[in-house]
């Protein structure tokens, strides 16, 4: 379980690091210039791609996972998944489907 948690944290960290340093070159966040670099390269755009099609189908599996495990809350890896990304909203839900079912064998 602290697997999950550290994941989170690295889920975390390691994106918005990059983010940052983006920004900082930049001097702030330009949607458009994200956009330009983004469709620079075709491997960009595969790597872009790969993560938008992961984030949907991961939001599905916890909206379907979520109501069948009746995990609480399962707004939050949702909202974390479309904020920092799978990176972070994966583990999380893992993390509170963990939870969910340590109280379910504890309640036997």
């Amino acid at each position: 379980m602290i697997f999950y948690w550290v994941m989170c944290v690295l889920g975390t960290v390691l994106p918005y690091y990059f983010l940052i340093q983006w920004g900082i070159d930049h001097r702030g966040l330009d949607a458009g210039l994200m956009i330009q670099e983004i469709a620079a390269s075709r491997m960009s755009s595969f790597a872009w791609a790969d993560v938008l099609v992961s984030a949907v189908v991961l939001i599905h599996f916890i909206r379907i996972e979520g109501r069948r495990m009746s995990v609480p809350n399962i707004w939050l890896p949702i909202l974390a998944t479309c904020v920092v990304g799978v990176s972070l909203g994966l583990p999380l839900f893992l993390a509170m489907r963990e939870l969910e079912r340590r109280k379910h064998r504890e309640a036997l």
